[in-house]
């Protein structure tokens, strides 16, 4: 089955009303432009709806590629799921031909998949902005280990556990996102339709993996990431990557040698850490934990006082430069990825590496996206107005240089670092915005 481009999606969500079926009742949630507020990832865009009446705010994921079984997995789902009462999962709801989409496609009306709408950030995005607060990693350490020891005393498991489909709400409760790979006891026999995320599943798991059991070793990895980082933070800065904790693929490889597992040995005087660290090793050589106690996680809320400041070297904020590069090779072209717009990314949709001189109107660059690269969008002359998610950091050199027509961009407070002159030659970008960004950045970046 084709699915439409997130453009098309776009334009007929602007309308759901008329669109929608059995969920005619909700209207889009809209961004600082008007436009419905949306994210993307790689198969699929969700947009923020809105009960109207009910004042309740919902996630509603439309998909963009096809995948074998989905609509009778998501039935099992949602069966499996519907008497769950947890905060750390939400209730999903699969409705076919449900939206009406003008397209190129075969087909005009497209499934949906229904979710409560989680306020909140992405762990991966709270542990970047926290990771020298050893409290809040203590408590974050605390409260996954919660949900880690629930998850493994209930007879699903969610498949792709990494900080990216956990949220943490305001109050700092977790709860996990994106079922699309989940298991329920209903699927026993089946083949997973997935192998988790490589930075954060065991190296020999397979397809035939598929049970109550294959969140195990993930939890274990980040569980002890987690208490690694809150006991010294200057771990994450030596060994983390932007989109993993501590540990990469490359690391579950061969322990033996893995500078990370090397360097969490030194935190072996603390009993949660030996815990934890134990639970990692057999995780790694039984690809489960069926063989220990779910209890096993539980480790204690840390208290104000209980949490001191680390005797480690002092942590010094990582240069953006060398965290986050905003060069962009040929390499890094020759292995892009494209959204609908002809935009280039990296394939893991972290860095913006380049957009098309013919890219006209308005343009939101992707959720999730921390570097946008030089010269990204030099040249783009057509160009009126660019969003810039809360998530990106850096900007590089030129990178809206000589977009002569722009007259509308917003500059995040994550924005931290930006290179060179990236707004040379933006001749129409009003006053009030110039002043501001000189304010935050100096008045080199319009030179």
């Amino acid at each position: 089955m084709q699915y439409p481009l997130i453009s098309e999606y776009l334009a007929a969500i602007r309308d759901a009303k008329d669109n929608l079926d059995k969920l005619s009742h909700l209207v889009p949630v809209l961004d600082n432009y008007g436009e419905p507020y949306r994210s993307s990832g790689a198969f699929a865009v969700v947009f923020k709806m809105k009960d109207e009446q009910t004042g309740k705010c919902y996630a509603l994921k439309c998909f963009t590629e096809e995948q074998e079984g989905r609509a009778e997995a998501y039935r099992k789902i949602a069966e499996e799921l519907e008497f769950v009462d947890s905060s750390y999962i939400t209730s999903v709801k699969y409705l076919e031909k449900e939206l009406f989409v003008d397209s190129n496609c075969e087909d005009e009306e497209f499934p949906v998949l229904l979710m409560d709408w989680i306020e909140g950030e992405t762990m991966e995005t709270y542990v970047a902005a926290n990771y020298t607060d050893t409290h809040a990693m203590a408590m974050l350490c605390y409260r996954f280990c919660k949900m880690a020891a629930w998850l493994r005393s209930q007879s699903f498991a969610h498949g792709d556990i990494k900080p990216d489909n956990i949220m943490v709400r305001p109050d700092g409760t977790l709860t996990l996102v994106d079922y699309d790979g989940m298991f329920v006891p209903a699927m026993k026999g089946q083949k997973s339709p997935t192998i988790g995320t490589k930075d954060f599943s065991h190296p020999l798991r397979t397809v035939d993996d598929f049970d109550e059991t294959i969140d195990d070793f993930a939890l274990a990895s980040i569980a002890l990431s987690l208490k690694a980082i809150s006991l010294d933070p200057s771990l994450l800065q030596t060994y983390g990557a932007s989109d993993r904790l501590l540990f990469s693929a490359a690391d579950y490889l061969d322990l033996s040698k893995s500078n990370t597992f090397t360097a969490l040995q030194g935190l072996l005087a603390d009993e949660e850490a030996r815990t934890l660290m134990s639970m990692f090793l057999l995780a790694s050589a039984q690809k489960n934990l069926s063989m220990c106690s779910f209890r096993l996680f539980g480790v204690q809320k840390p208290k104000d006082e209980d949490v001191q400041k680390p005797k480690v070297k002092e942590v010094q904020k990582p240069k953006n430069e060398e965290v986050w590069s905003t060069e962009v090779t040929k390499e890094d072209l020759k292995n892009a990825v494209e959204d609908e717009f002809g935009v280039k990314y990296s394939k893991d949709w972290k860095r913006l590496l380049w957009a098309p001189k013919e890219i006209e109107g308005e343009y939101h660059i992707r959720e999730g996206v921390r570097v946008i690269g030089d010269e990204a969008f030099w040249g783009c002359n057509s160009l009126k107005r660019i969003n810039i998610p809360d998530s990106v950091t850096n900007i590089g050199n030129n990178a809206f240089s000589k977009c002569e027509s722009l007259t509308k961009i917003n500059i995040p407070s994550s924005v931290v670092n930006m290179n060179g002159n990236p707004f040379s030659s933006c001749y129409n970008l009003p006053s009030k915005i110039k002043s501001d960004i000189k304010k935050r950045f100096g008045k080199k970046v319009f030179e």
